[in-house]
This record gives C-alpha cells, sequence and structure tokens, in this order.
C-alpha cells in the first residue's frame, strides 16, 4: 500500500490516511448561520467517499466577521445543537472532521456585514468594500471570539480545529505588511504583526485543551506588492510550533484574481502541485504535519509528493465536489480525478451550494 492510503497522526487524532478535504465554502447554511440538513449530506457523502480527514467550509467567529451570506455560524452558543447533529452525522458516516473557524476582517460581503474593519483602513480594488482600522478593544474581543469558537467546536463533538490564516482573511491581513501598517504592539515589523496569530491560538488551546488537534491554512505569501513574502511566510510557519499547533496546511495568495490557491485548467500531471514548492519550504523549516494542496488529479503525483517528504498530507478541493468518493476510487486503482478545473463549483443563487457544473452529475 502506497503512504498514501497509510495512517497518519495529526496531534492526538490517528488518521486513516492522508488525503484531505480542504475547506471550501458550502454556502449551505440559513440566515442565522446554522447548517442546513443538505451541509450534512454533503459532508457524510464525503466520509463515505474514504476521505481521512474533512476540513468545514469556515465558519464565522463573530458577527462582524461573517464573510458571505449563507455561511455557517460558530458564535452563538445557540448554534450548538446542529453543530453537535452535523458532527454525529459525519462520524456515523465514518468520517473524522475538523472544523475551520474564520473572521472576514476586510474580506467580508456588503450582503453578510454592515462595513468592515481590517488591522489598518484599507480600500482596495479587490476588496469588496472599505474597511476600517481596528480599535485595540475589538483585536482583544476577536481573538476571544476565536477561543469561544473553538470551545463550541470542541463542545459539539468536531476532532479538531482549523485556523485559517490565508487567502486574505483576519489572520492573513494581520501578518500582511500591504495591510497591517499598525505602529503599536499588534504591527510594525513581523514580529509585531504575528502578535494576533500569537493571541488567537493561545486563546485556541487554552478552551480546548492539549488533546484537541489545532492547526492552520497558512498563506506563506500575499503575491502582491508590499504584502506577505515567502522568506517571513516562511519564518511564521517555524513559529507555529512554539504557539501550540499540530499542523500547517500551506497555501497562498491575499485575495482575488491574484489568489494562488485556485487555478484554473489543470488537465494534466505537469500542472498539478503548483503549489508543492511553499509545502517544501515550510518542510525546511519545521517538524509539524504538512499539507500541500493546490491542483492535486492524480494518485501518482500525490505519491511523489509524500513519498519525497514535501509534505505529510495532499490536500483538494474541487475534485472533492466533483467526485466525493475520489479516495475510494483512486484506492481502487483509478488514476485520475474527472475534474477540470474549470472554477464554476461556486452557486449561482442562494440554497443552491458549492456543486459540480462542468461535468454535471459524476459517472457512476
Amino acid at each position: 500500500m502506497s503512504k498514501l492510503f497509510s495512517p497518519v497522526q495529526l496531534g492526538t487524532l490517528t488518521l486513516p490516511n492522508r488525503l484531505v478535504r480542504s475547506a471550501t465554502a458550502e454556502r449551505l447554511a440559513d440566515a442565522g448561520g446554522k447548517p442546513l440538513p443538505a451541509l450534512s449530506s454533503m459532508l457524510c457523502d464525503l466520509a463515505e467517499g474514504g476521505v481521512g480527514l474533512i476540513i468545514t467550509g469556515h465558519m464565522y467567529v463573530s458577527p462582524e466577521g461573517k464573510c458571505h451570506p449563507e455561511m455557517t455560524g460558530i458564535h452563538d452558543d445557540a448554534l450548538l445543537p446542529g453543530l453537535s447533529a452535523l458532527a454525529e452525522a459525519i462520524h456515523d458516516a465514518g468520517g473524522h472532521v475538523a472544523v475551520q473557524i474564520n473572521h472576514g476582517g476586510m474580506q467580508c460581503a456588503p450582503e453578510a456585514v454592515d462595513g468592515t474593519m481590517a488591522p489598518s483602513a484599507i480600500a482596495a480594488d479587490f476588496l469588496p468594500q472599505p474597511a476600517r482600522e481596528m480599535t485595540v478593544a475589538e483585536i482583544e474581543a476577536t481573538v476571544l471570539a476565536y477561543g469561544a469558537a473553538a470551545r463550541r467546536a470542541k463542545s459539539a463533538g468536531f476532532d479538531a480545529v482549523q485556523l485559517h490564516g490565508a487567502h486574505g482573511y483576519l489572520i492573513n491581513q494581520f501578518l500582511s505588511p500591504l495591510v497591517n501598517r499598525r505602529t503599536d504592539g499588534w504591527g510594525g515589523g513581523l514580529d509585531g504583526r504575528m502578535r494576533f496569530l500569537r493571541e488567537v491560538c493561545a486563546a485556541v488551546r487554552a478552551e480546548v485543551g492539549d488533546d484537541t488537534p489545532v492547526f492552520i491554512k497558512l498563506g506563506v505569501q500575499d503575491g502582491r506588492d508590499g504584502g506577505l513574502t515567502l522568506p517571513d511566510g516562511v519564518a511564521v510557519a517555524a513559529a507555529l510550533e512554539g504557539m501550540g499547533l499540530d499542523g500547517v496546511e500551506v497555501s497562498a495568495g491575499l485575495s482575488g484574481p491574484d489568489l494562488q490557491a485556485s487555478r484554473a485548467g489543470v488537465r494534466g500531471p505537469e500542472d498539478e502541485a503548483y503549489l508543492r514548492h511553499l509545502a517544501r519550504a515550510v518542510r525546511e523549516v519545521t517538524s509539524l504535519p504538512v499539507m500541500a494542496v493546490g491542483g492535486f488529479r492524480s494518485r501518482a503525483v500525490m505519491d511523489a509528493v509524500l513519498a519525497s517528504g514535501d509534505a505529510d498530507f495532499v490536500s483538494m478541493c474541487r475534485p472533492l465536489i466533483c467526485e466525493p468518493d475520489l479516495p475510494r476510487r483512486l484506492m481502487a486503482g483509478q488514476a485520475r480525478g474527472a475534474c477540470i478545473s474549470g472554477n464554476r463549483c461556486w452557486p449561482k443563487g442562494p440554497g443552491e451550494g458549492i456543486a459540480c457544473r462542468c461535468l454535471g452529475e459524476p459517472a457512476a
């Protein structure tokens, strides 16, 4: 059996294989953030399809951090019954599941929040609306909101917690010198820009204890002039173990058309694993488990990346929208996923949720 289908540890959690469903905004929650039955069905299909670890789409930790309509919430204890039912259903289907917790900061859509905030005031053509600078009190309250969200994830029965620290969301914003131009203790040089992440990690760990795995999706470079550079992103990755984290999923891109984690037109092995060099750079500075993401489609490419040691896990998003049972298909000998990376997964209207719209219904 290849390394791809061998058991692996993530903190205290033993997983049956190294295939990860990378967090994907499902857009299957009601106006208050309660998960809809369709979300449970979607994630249970992934569990039955054999993926080693499901990471839910991002859930907002506080109302002002809601990124878009139909986003699942984890900001209120009133949501615990629905979240508990979701975790139980996934476990009953044989799956392991982590909750990705997030605050959108400057990336929140006008349809979701009335005004946005960021480490520093910013208006840019890649943002849905201008953002004002956060006060220190707001920063401190948001840190506590991450901790409370993690507590709810554990109380609901989820297996692990992932912090979203990529793709231009709030943790990424604090790390980025393009967005974080503060001159107080929450900004300045890299160490100051890392303070928010350190405080969030401490708050989360204080709430969930040492027995719940906590890991991060980290954007190691922004890909924009004046943004986070790869050397600084790698320095952040090197500090993660000291923050009490159990793993890192390596991504990149601040926002908009320059987002490096969602490339269209992945048609052959030569197009795959396009962020592998970033995972390798992180692997060189940390002993934490590393998850590589970015265009994986072929079993041979997955095996090669794991065999090289560049990563310990393979994370996928769109292929598992197209074929939720792709892990079982790969184990049975299928060479490659059917996804053609047309980037048409996003719903066209309310209540639709993400779905494969390139191939129609995947072949049985």
